[in-house]
């Protein structure tokens, strides 16, 4: 089974590039975040045809997680339980195509944004998960980040068994370790990598989260995001920001992890890469 994470920066621009990928790795369930679609413009109709079933949930311009799964989506879980639930068809009834995006700014609180999705496919629930960014140290940005961090940790303890089989994959806006970013030097008093929100990761690792990617890659310099300017993919200047964490039983099955800086080239890319892994049934 393979379970990959991508922020895609726009689905509704990055979508043939999605397909493309869908085609060439083959992942049993795909974990996206940043679509900027409103839920009655997500693509069910190309998920569809390529054999995916599709759970979105957004708001329209900004954020925005969805799960597409080729092995099954049941008992979706939105917003931490506290938001809407929408879910696609199967490929075996596929419907007329869906209109053009719906791009209106929502105005909500930073609590209520579309930033988290959950769903059990084959026999493991998955959550898709795109954190804020926090922008600067000491704002009220980055105050939310940390307390975004706080609920999902609340979510995992009030409603998820650390023995079960559980993956948490996205866009986390956090570098773990110094060797997750290019020059920690060049960090210094940014976000991204400041003390609480390094904290906030160990806190979900604590409760029994394992990074599955570096079950394969313990060696520093592997990036999933480069900045679009200055020719930053070109020159590695990068961090490991997107990552899947997995409960120790499903660590136990994994068998690979790849970056798959490929997807970064090329036309149109999103400025983040895929990240997979295998696991052995």
């Amino acid at each position: 089974m393979r379970i990959a994470t991508w922020n895609v920066n726009s689905l509704k621009a990055r979508l043939p590039r999605v397909e493309e990928w869908l085609a060439q790795r083959a992942p049993d369930v795909l974990l996206m975040q940043e679509t900027k679609l409103a839920d009655e413009a997500a693509p069910d109709m190309p998920f569809q045809m390529a054999g995916y079933q599709l759970a979105h949930h957004g708001e329209g311009r900004w954020n925005g997680v969805a799960i597409a799964s080729r092995v099954g989506i049941a008992d979706v879980v939105t917003n931490f339980g506290d938001g809407p639930v929408r879910r696609s068809p199967g490929p075996e009834s596929a419907t007329a195509a869906i209109a053009d995006a719906i791009e209106a700014e929502a105005s909500v609180a930073p609590g209520d944004e579309a930033r988290m999705i959950s769903a059990v496919c084959g026999g493991v629930r998955v959550v898709s998960i795109y954190a804020p960014n926090g922008r600067a140290l000491d704002t009220p940005f980055y105050r939310a980040k940390l307390a975004w961090f706080d609920r999902l940790a609340r979510w995992l303890r009030e409603t998820q068994d650390p023995a079960g089989s559980l993956v948490v994959g996205g866009d986390f806006n956090v570098a773990p370790e110094d060797m997750d970013v290019y020059d920690p030097s060049d960090f210094a008093g940014a976000t991204h990598v400041s003390a609480p929100e390094r904290e906030a990761v160990a806190t979900l690792r604590d409760w029994g989260l394992v990074d599955a990617y570096r079950l394969h890659h313990p060696e520093p310099g592997k990036f999933s995001w480069w900045d679009y300017r200055a020719g930053n993919f070109h020159k590695g200047l990068g961090m490991r920001i997107d990552h899947l964490y997995a409960t120790r039983s499903v660590a136990a099955r994994c068998t690979a992890a790849e970056i798959d800086r490929d997807a970064r080239k090329g036309q149109l890319p999103s400025d983040h890469a895929p990240v997979y892994i295998d696991l052995a049934d």
